[in-house]
């Protein structure tokens, strides 16, 4: 078992920035591939951005978000990262931490076995 939970979001301008942090408990950090998910109002949960297993050497993110967002992983503080730079008002959801044991990367939400409870991150225009 691994508990997963969020932090970081709250309400930001347009063009700004926000990082969220996911911490993590239970079993040994390491060995998880972690995911950041979002699901705005009335839609689906879509991948945002996915880190290997590890250090952390491979990473995917989703085209919508790549050149703004950056995953990111401390294992030595049990944590991943989500950096987000210049943000849209269409990045407007609640940012969802998941966690998988396995290496490589996973894109799908099916893939992943534990989730965080998320936390909204909000862009006005």
């Amino acid at each position: 078992q691994v508990q997963l939970v969020e932090s970081g979001g709250g309400l930001v301008q347009a063009g700004g920035s926000v990082r969220l942090s996911c911490a993590a408990s239970g079993r040994r950090f390491s060995m998880f591939s972690m995911g950041w998910f979002r699901q705005a109002p009335g839609k689906e949960r879509d991948f945002v951005a996915a880190i290997s297993w590890g250090g952390g050497s491979a990473t995917s993110h989703a085209d919508s978000v790549k050149g703004r967002f950056t995953i990111s992983r401390d294992n030595a503080r049990n944590t991943v990262y989500l950096q987000m730079n210049s943000l849209k008002p269409e990045d407007t959801a609640v940012y969802y931490c998941a966690a998988v044991a396995r290496s490589g990367l996973s894109t799908s939400r099916a893939e992943y076995d534990y989730w965080g409870q998320g936390t909204q991150v909000t862009v006005s225009s």
